[in-house]
């Protein structure tokens, strides 16, 4: 097993667990509770982390990067191809009517 990713916010290790659980990628979420020990622990050792099977880790971390870039850079604004409804370009999905992003 590999650690890809540790971060302090248990939301974000979430929503990249979930990410590479949705690409077929198989992963454990470490610490997960570990949070108590802060201050009697190093800051960083009570981390949650995500870790992946030796062959998979390649594939992860390519994943978790383009999923970072993505992030960094959500794009331009989008307009719902069922509503009309102007969206920005971090979301996948119109909150008005639930349509899917399309690719243009």
């Amino acid at each position: 097993m590999k650690r890809v990713f540790s971060v302090e916010n248990r939301m974000l290790v979430e929503r990249y667990r979930q990410a590479l659980e949705d690409a077929g990628i198989p992963c454990q979420l470490r610490n997960e509770f570990l949070g108590g020990g802060a201050g009697e622990l190093p800051v960083n050792e009570v981390w949650p982390e995500i870790w992946v099977a030796d062959e998979d880790e390649q594939r992860a971390r390519t994943l978790l990067q383009e999923l970072k870039a993505r992030e960094a850079d959500p794009g331009p604004d989008w307009t719902c191809p069922r509503c009309g409804e102007t969206l920005g370009g971090q979301f996948d999905a119109c909150w008005n009517c639930g349509a899917l992003r399309t690719e243009e």
